[in-house]
């Protein structure tokens, strides 16, 4: 497995012909454009636990495929598909990225991921994110960065209007793209909202020597 592929799994950030649509075009009407904020807001409200098959394209047309697991606020696991030496675990505060194959161990506060835009439901989207027209009804485009911390990277989300889903919708997935433009499509399949899901789903083995304790 090439090496290069562990920051790009992080930023969470070349997108599939599927989501390469969503590019900006013309100014959303601004009323238009508070109500899909005020909806894709509740939806992250919404959702206390999720689980879906994930498929990942980075820009060199790799996919990774494997098992996403949520709990608000700001749990979520990756679990690659088996072969795969790299799990991804938030714990509410950090992301933690291990590599068994080289037994490293990295970790970055969730809000300087782009992701911390999915795993803070209390933070205030009008503030930092905008509607892309994606030219189609049925499917909603929110790109979410903090101005002020443009090294934080920037998450374009989208979601399917399905009446029911949280608050009327559905995550399709996402495009990241971090401080040093590598970017990642992610996207979701099988949903499963509100089911248990245990706190122990977001602890880890730690591969680092002297028996260190695993996350969690």
């Amino acid at each position: 497995m090439q090496r290069s592929l562990a920051p790009l799994i992080l930023a969470l950030a070349a997108a599939p012909a599927a989501l390469s649509v969503v590019v900006p075009t013309a100014p959303v009407a601004a009323q238009q454009a508070s109500s899909d904020l005020t909806q894709v807001h509740a939806y992250i409200r919404g959702v206390t636990t999720l689980t879906a098959d994930f498929t990942q394209t980075d820009r060199s047309g790799q996919t990774l495929t494997g098992k996403l697991t949520l709990k608000q606020p700001g749990k979520i696991r990756f679990q690659y598909q088996k072969g795969v030496p790299l799990l991804i675990v938030g714990d509410g505060k950090a992301l933690t990225m291990i590599d068994y194959e080289v037994r490293q161990v990295q970790r970055w506060p969730i809000g300087n991921s782009p992701l911390g835009a999915l795993l803070d439901p209390n933070k205030d989207l009008s503030k930092y994110g905008k509607v892309v027209p994606t030219g189609d009804p049925s499917i909603l485009s929110i790109e979410a960065r903090d101005p002020k911390r443009p090294e934080y990277g920037t998450i374009t989300m989208i979601f399917k209007r399905n009446a029911s889903g949280p608050a009327g919708l559905q995550l399709y997935g996402w495009v990241a793209l971090d401080s040093q433009n590598n970017r990642t499509a992610v996207r979701l399949s099988n949903h499963v909202y509100g089911a248990p899901v245990a706190d122990s789903a977001f602890r880890w083995t730690d591969p680092r020597p002297k028996g260190r304790s695993a996350g969690g």
